[in-house]
């Protein structure tokens, strides 16, 4: 079992999905959590209380990603609070499918892009920064940047460079022994769009065809059984990979 005790995770949107799910798996692994927020301060505090009845110290940060500033003040307050940081997971994002790229709006572009990559961008520069020597840096992308989709266009573009960038700093950090990886999950229930349960999606009748384990969605405890790997032991020597969590499909 995967022994993170003394250790410190920041989690960029961590108040709920994804996020919250990694969280709460450090946490219960012993890991110190920031758990970051843009907006939802309830579903912060929600986050940390269970963090804590788990037996592990944790303290919200409201940080918007989007704006530099707040990424440099939420790892401020993490230092202060607890002096080193392990772990970092860039995971913070924004989702928008189905729209045709013909159709797609200047203001969505800036919005996805904004948090998206450039908010990746600079939490994984800071992650750089911050992060102690053979230390972990992941970010959570999407599988939507491994195969092209109609109605994706945007989403997965605004995915795809963060891809590049974890490779590039995997190198750039590797003499200090500090593994950086992108886990890259398939659509995934109780997560993005599918925060709320919705029978009719489309995509639900798209998992469930032969080529997926279970034909099923993915779960946000899939992605964190993956990020719990990454800051393993056993992943000391992997860095700069995409584990793609899509239960053998391809997207």
């Amino acid at each position: 079992m995967t022994d993170l005790t003394g250790k410190t995770a920041v989690i960029t949107g961590s108040a709920r999905g994804i996020g919250r799910a990694i969280a709460l798996r450090y946490a219960s692994l012993g890991a110190n959590i920031v758990v970051n927020y843009s907006a939802d301060e309830d579903r912060a505090r929600a986050t940390a209380a269970e963090i804590e009845r788990l037996g592990a110290q944790a303290i919200t940060v409201q940080a918007d990603v989007s704006v530099v500033a707040d990424i440099n003040r939420l790892f401020g307050a993490a230092t202060a609070r607890f002096g080193q940081l392990d772990i970092v997971v860039a995971n913070a994002g924004v989702e928008l499918i189905g729209i045709d790229f013909v159709d797609i709006t200047e203001a969505q572009f800036d919005r996805l892009f904004a948090i998206n990559t450039k908010g990746t961008f600079f939490a994984l520069q800071a992650a750089a920064r911050h992060v102690v020597d053979k230390g972990r840096i992941i970010y959570v992308g999407s599988s939507t940047t491994t195969v092209p989709v109609p109605g994706e266009g945007l989403y997965g573009s605004s995915k795809t460079a963060p891809r590049y960038a974890v490779q590039v700093l995997a190198q750039e950090l590797a003499d200090r022994g500090v593994t950086v990886n992108s886990i890259l999950p398939t659509a995934i229930e109780g997560a993005g769009v599918f925060t709320e349960p919705d029978p009719a999606h489309p995509v639900r009748q798209f998992v469930a065809r032969p080529g997926r384990i279970g034909r099923r969605m993915g779960t946000v405890d899939d992605v964190a059984d993956a990020a719990e790997y990454l800051v393993s032991e056993l992943a000391a020597w992997v860095s700069g990979q995409s584990l793609l969590v899509s239960g053998g499909a391809l997207q």
